[in-house]
């Protein structure tokens, strides 16, 4: 699938769009010792990319019954939101250029992130992007998520496009493992680690950053040019 040009994109948001994720692990490190525990960076990266439900599944099998969950969720949450009003949200390098690149060739795109419906309205509205995709998939909204493919199917369905003719932009390999269990080729864009060479190979390519999958897409734009 060396030529292959797609007819719309689907954007994972956290590690991808927005250098989120290292923000969450600091605030949630930041929040453990508030309540008197330790982060782990491995148990933090288990929950990437997956849902909130999932996320809380993973801490309570780490840390027990009488962990403060809901305690140590919102204060991250507001040191979270503290940084992001005071220093905005961090866009990933290349983000914009993609857009505009991808505006010039018509190229339709939708936003499919495990985080939840609030969450990617407020990070949407605050780097004033959410009239730069036709539809946006929150992980709440769905039954199954990633590894599991919903999530990429109905944002494919929300943009009217065959999930064959879509591309998924992810860091994560619960993401990639969604957007192949999807029929939807992916182009990985690593974050806070690689993917496993078993995950790597279920992808288009594996590049470094947002500019390359500029990059590598402008390689194969329809030869019309852009509309």
């Amino acid at each position: 699938m060396t030529q292959y040009f797609p007819a719309a994109v689907i954007f994972d948001m956290d590690g991808l769009m927005f250098d989120s994720e290292r923000l969450v692990l600091v605030t949630w490190t930041r929040a453990m010792a508030d309540f008197g525990y330790q982060a782990s960076e491995e148990v933090f990266q288990r929950s990437v990319g997956q849902t909130m439900e999932r996320t809380n599944q993973v801490l309570r099998e780490e840390y027990g019954a009488s962990f403060p969950l809901d305690e140590t969720n919102q204060r991250t949450s507001e040191y979270y939101w503290q940084t992001i009003d005071a220093q905005g949200a961090p866009l990933k390098p290349g983000l914009l250029a993609l857009l505009d690149f991808l505006d010039r060739y018509g190229i339709t795109r939708a936003v499919a992130s495990s985080s939840d419906r609030r969450n990617i309205d407020r990070m949407l509205a605050s780097a004033e992007l959410a009239d730069r995709f036709a539809a946006t998939v929150a992980g709440d909204e769905i039954t199954h998520g990633k590894p599991a493919p919903d999530i990429f199917l109905r944002a494919a369905s929300l943009l009217d496009v065959s999930p064959g003719r879509c591309l998924v932009l992810e860091d994560s390999e619960a993401g990639a493992r969604a957007a192949a269990a999807a029929g939807i080729p992916c182009i990985i864009v690593p974050d806070l680690r690689q993917p496993s060479p078993e995950v790597a190979a279920l992808a288009e390519a594996v590049l470094p950053d947002l500019n390359a999958v500029h990059e590598w897409l402008e390689k194969r734009a329809i030869p019309e040019g852009p509309r």
